[in-house]
């Protein structure tokens, strides 16, 4: 039988129940986000990850706000199904055999986009490499490049065992994926009959393959030696030997083995695919903005009240632009709903007593040092004077350091002593063990969302995405998404000035800028302009909720990406964008 599935989405996580721990972070939330689109759209996708059974925590803070990290297990068997297929790599000169689970994502129509889950937790596997598929981003290189290598030429072949033989295009969902080219490759000469993969089979490959980047610095793409790449990978001169393989002939650079072997590259925002250009000179590169599945994020107050004016909207996200002719009452308690909802939980949780008539600033994301969490706190007695004098201030915050950040960790500790100094000023809550339960409820029951990263290194950002859909304005860092977003006071409001080549980013301008914009625009609409401010909320649905979904971003990769010849660079101007 052949499936007629024609794209295959590689990622090395994917996020699509917070009980199904293969992921960590945005990546592989937005990956979950995109295959659930694809489902709606009835994309013909198959996608394609690793299974880990470990490396996922729960987060406990201790009093100070120390984090600590449990081991947080799960029964694959409770959600996946597992497959009768199975094949192999060879790692080391050994081989390591290979199984999978599947996950059916299903669209609103029943549409189902078929999730593959690559597993060497198997008894004819020698110890270590049974543990080789356990941990996300786990160990060195090593272990990295091993799991890269399952991921890549395994998942191809485990395609192929489960008979997905008319694929069209291979998307690379980061670099991690990018050994599936050599897999390709060395079925481009299995067909012609040869032991060996020649110079003009890359233009046979790069035919096939799609690529996105999502990382804006040097130091966040895997690079490996190349005396390890041949160690794990075996003796292959046709394969290294090859312009376009090595970086500087010593480096198995993954990032730029996916940019020289695909046919379309894009960054994940229009910035972000201007800072790709300069990163990487001579490629043409691309962008498609991210987006969120509408579905997946929207609070059931205004699921509901989307359903009563906007029916469509679960089928096609990009009607919600007619949301600004929502009646502006039901709007508003739509949003109080949402809003109760949060404080409830955020007070049974840890203890403080958060108000529904005070204005909530949220922010939640990974405790990591470009993010910039503490910022809000630069000035810690201007923030308490704001609060005083302007509209009272409570903020709830969420979000996990890695293991082994020891800056994020003291990032956390620090929010935690801002919290005590505060006291009976503005009130601060910190979510334990962020998740997505905790993500939806936070991006809808706040009033606005806070986002300060370090720019340019914020590539796109989807938790104001999450945040507009819920008709929660977003108060930002002109970096990622924003920048597209972004319309003053009218979609919410800008921090500090648009990043430039030649402009360094200085924190204390920033949380200048950031108490500046409380005072004078964001706490005075909210409290003495409520109209204006639930008019900000219609705007946010109406024009960054029906824009920035993955209804939008899947059409932009079947119409660009992977059904298209064209693969030119597209030079786009920022959107000058208006209201609808």
């Amino acid at each position: 039988m052949s499936r007629n599935q024609t794209v295959a989405y590689f990622s090395m996580e994917i996020g699509l129940d917070e009980k199904i721990h293969t992921y960590s972070g945005g990546l592989g939330v937005l990956a979950g986000d995109t295959i659930r689109a694809a489902a709606d759209l009835k994309v013909p996708m198959v996608a394609v990850t690793l299974l880990y059974r470990k490396g996922y925590f729960t987060q406990r803070l201790e009093a100070d706000g120390w984090q600590r990290e449990e081991p947080a297990s799960w029964a694959p068997e409770e959600h996946l199904k597992e497959m009768p297929q199975r094949t192999s790599v060879t790692i080391e000169g050994r081989t390591v055999n290979l199984r999978c689970w599947r996950y059916d994502a299903t669209g609103v129509d029943g549409f189902i986009v078929p999730v593959y889950f690559l597993d060497a937790q198997l008894e004819e596997n020698a110890e270590n490499d049974r543990s080789l598929t356990d941990f996300l981003y786990g160990g060195f290189d090593h272990y990295r490049l091993s799991q890269e290598i399952i991921l890549g030429i395994g998942g191809v072949r485990m395609l192929r065992e489960i008979c997905y033989n008319n694929l069209h295009s291979f998307h690379m969902n980061e670099g991690h994926a990018a050994l599936l080219t050599m897999e390709l490759l060395d079925e481009t000469a299995r067909r012609d009959g040869r032991t060996t993969i020649l110079p003009e089979d890359k233009a046979v490959v790069r035919q096939q393959c799609v690529f996105t980047t999502h990382t804006p610095v040097p130091a966040g793409h895997d690079k490996f030696p190349a005396e390890l790449a041949v160690k794990l990978i075996g003796n292959r001169p046709d394969f290294f030997d090859m312009d376009g393989v090595l970086e500087n002939a010593g480096t198995l650079n993954m990032t730029y083995l996916a940019l020289n072997l695909s046919r379309y590259i894009n960054g994940v925002a229009q910035k972000h695919g201007e800072v790709s250009r300069l990163m990487f000179t001579g490629h043409s590169i691309n962008s498609i903005t991210n987006g969120i599945h509408g579905v997946s994020w929207v609070s059931q107050p205004f699921a509901t009240l989307f359903d009563k004016y906007i029916p469509s909207w679960r089928k096609d996200n990009m009607s919600l632009r007619a949301a600004i002719g929502i009646p502006k009452q039901e709007i508003w308690e739509a949003h109080m709903q949402a809003k109760r909802q949060l404080l409830d939980y955020v007070n049974r949780n840890t203890g403080t007593r958060m108000d529904e008539n005070v204005f909530t600033i949220g922010f939640a994301r990974r405790a990591t040092e470009y993010k910039r969490g503490a910022l809000l706190f630069s000035d810690i007695e201007r923030l308490r004077w704001i609060s005083r004098q302007f509209g009272k201030i409570q903020i709830v915050y969420a979000g996990k350091a890695h293991p082994r950040d020891h800056n994020g960790k003291e990032i956390i500790k620090r929010i935690f002593a801002a919290r005590e100094y505060l006291a009976g000023d503005v009130e601060i809550a910190f979510l334990e063990n962020y998740n997505m339960q905790q993500g939806a409820m936070l991006t809808a029951g706040v009033d606005v969302w806070l986002n300060t990263p370090e720019a340019p290194l914020e590539a796109s950002g989807t938790s104001g995405m999450k945040a507009a859909i819920n008709g929660v304005p977003s108060l930002s860092i002109l970096d990622g998404w924003w920048i597209e977003g972004h319309i003053e006071g009218q979609t919410g409001w800008s921090v500090g000035e648009p990043h430039t080549a030649d402009y360094i980013r200085n924190d204390w301008q920033d949380a200048d800028s950031l108490y500046n914009k409380l005072k004078e625009a964001v706490l005075p609409t909210y409290y003495w302009s409520k109209e204006q401010y639930v008019q900000v909320m219609k705007n946010s649905i109406a024009s960054n909720g029906a824009y920035f979904n993955t209804h939008r971003m899947m059409q932009e990769y079947v119409l660009n990406a992977y059904f298209a010849s064209r693969t030119s660079v597209i030079q786009e101007p920022v959107r000058e964008r208006e209201l609808i």
